[in-house]
């Protein structure tokens, strides 16, 4: 099957960790890699952020990017990219008529607003993944929320619009049938995990005591603010976060200054420690150091820190929400707590760290859990099999 990917803001090649860059990225370069290893042939076309880039990338995964010429050639924050999503999707329309596919698939809002014309014109059927959605965004984030205003209209629009959605968690099929997306038109297929890469075994960075460990974008809604308040109630330990800008840069990071102010009004900040951005052949190492995995975020579509850290035999405290809620059992492999919460967030730590059984034996079942359910080989298969669901079913007008 030949397969054009979109990912409009989220190349495959960026570095992981900035501001914009996370999950999505890692998302579509394993899934590319991972469909590639079943003979598929995959494209991942995403904007041109530098003018230094070339036309097309073949990867080290066999799948070829193409960076599109939309918009100025240098970054630009993803919620300032909606205007140039019509010169993304006149160039991708050339692209498939001139080089056609069996089927699209598009990562993200915008980059769904632009394969929806492009398929149409090229009579290819389209899947898309949303990866978030405007209106659980908008739900918790109200007045800070940067995303352009039409958001929630253009989203409702495309689950018109696009042959089928794969979601990434269950409680996202509840908000799409919010909007009006029935039910046969969405399949459920989670993120995953390299389970190669992350393991139980390999190095372990250097610690000095009970470490609990948070990786991620550094941005409000990821709960790091929650993780310190509830450092402060527990003992010894220390609190590493891992993301962010890179090293040189964090004293210059207003993000970073803001949890520096937060751990010296709770007293901790001698027990918080931030390496920045961390690389991904780095993070097994970081994840096997750490007693406990923390993923408090206020939502969170997915989350694949959690599945890295089960794949690697550590134990997760996660909040409730989104995609952890699927993700992390809780009392089998870790705990899970209410968002904002630091109390509650600080009695599930207290009661891992005091019982080195139980830690164990969480490690052990996420690590079962991740292998079994989450390797990017099996989420490829699933998603492979939507792709041949709709294949053959006609392109939506």
């Amino acid at each position: 099957m030949r397969i054009a990917m979109v990912s409009e803001h989220a190349s495959p090649l960026a570095t992981i960790g900035g501001a914009d860059a996370g999950g999505q990225n890692v998302h579509v370069a394993a899934l590319a890699e991972a469909l590639t290893r079943r003979e598929h042939e995959v494209v991942v076309f995403t904007r041109r952020d530098d003018p230094d880039l070339p036309e097309q990338v073949v990867t080290g995964g066999g799948y070829v990017v193409e960076h599109v010429p939309a918009g100025p050639p240098k970054e630009v924050p993803k919620d300032a990219l909606l205007p140039y999503m019509r010169q993304f999707g006149a160039h991708l329309a050339g692209r498939l008529l001139a080089d056609p596919v069996d089927i699209v698939h598009s990562h993200f809002w915008m980059s769904g607003l632009a394969a929806v014309p492009a398929t149409r014109e090229a009579g290819v059927p389209l899947i898309h993944t949303f990866h978030a959605l405007g209106v659980v965004k908008r739900r918790h984030q109200g007045t800070n929320d940067t995303s352009p205003a039409d958001r929630l209209r253009l989203e409702r629009a495309l689950c018109r619009d696009v042959t089928h959605v794969i979601a990434t968690c269950t409680d996202e099929v509840r908000e799409l049938s919010g909007m009006r997306l029935p039910p046969h038109r969405v399949s459920v297929v989670p993120c995953g995990v390299d389970v190669a890469a992350f393991s139980p075994d390999g190095p372990v960075a250097v610690r000095r005591g009970p470490r609990l460990l948070i990786a991620g974008r550094l941005v409000e809604r990821k709960g790091v603010d929650d993780a310190i308040r509830a450092l402060a109630l527990v003992p010894d330990a220390e609190l590493v976060v891992a993301g962010g800008p890179v090293a040189e840069d964090l004293d210059v990071d207003p993000e970073v200054a803001r949890l520096r102010r937060v751990a010296a009004r709770c007293g901790v900040e001698e027990r918080v420690l931030f390496l920045g951005r961390v690389s991904r052949a780095a993070m097994p190492a970081l994840l096997r150091s750490a007693d406990l995995v923390l993923a408090v975020p206020w939502y969170e579509p997915f989350g694949i820190v959690p599945l890295e850290a089960m794949a690697c035999a550590r134990p997760v405290v996660a909040c409730a929400v989104g995609g952890l809620a699927d993700t992390v059992l809780d009392g089998r492999t870790g705990l899970l707590v209410p968002p904002r919460d630091p109390g509650r967030l600080a009695e599930a730590l207290n009661r891992l760290l005091a019982d080195p059984a139980l830690r164990r034996a969480f490690g052990g079942a996420g690590l079962a859990r991740a292998r079994a359910r989450y390797s990017w080989d099996r989420v490829a298969a699933r998603t492979e099999a939507v792709y041949e669901r709709v294949d053959s079913r006609q392109v939506l007008r």
